[in-house]
């Protein structure tokens, strides 16, 4: 069992910055892909971020302006965003998993972005 919690949601001004933080605990040792998803409201959950292996990979929506990045010795990993545009505001999910395939998923944490 893997339990996550995401931190660092906000409302943030268009142009701007947050880093959302997802703390893990429980059985990791054998996640070997890990990363952050978004579900604007009337819209379908969709990848935003992962790591897969140790390989990073975007949506393109984010690329060049969202960084992924985990502390191993931790547990935790980051979600860094820049330049954030009013179509970036949903909630936020960590999730990890096996394969490509998440498994477990944290509570969620809302992004709003202003424009």
């Amino acid at each position: 069992q893997v339990r996550l919690v995401e931190s660092g949601g906000g409302t943030v001004q268009a142009g701007g910055s947050l880093r959302l933080s997802c703390g893990a605990s429980g059985s990791m040792f054998s996640m070997n892909y890990m990363g952050w998803y978004r579900q604007a409201p009337g819209k379908q959950r969709e990848s935003v971020a992962v790591i897969t292996g140790s390989k990073p990979g975007y949506a393109d929506s984010v690329k060049g302006r969202f960084t992924i990045s985990r502390d191993t010795a931790n547990n935790i990993l980051y979600l860094q965003m820049n330049s954030v545009k009013p179509e970036d505001t949903a909630v936020y999910y960590c999730t990890v998993g096996r394969f490509g395939v998440p498994l477990y998923w944290g509570q969620g944490t809302q992004v709003t972005v202003s424009s």
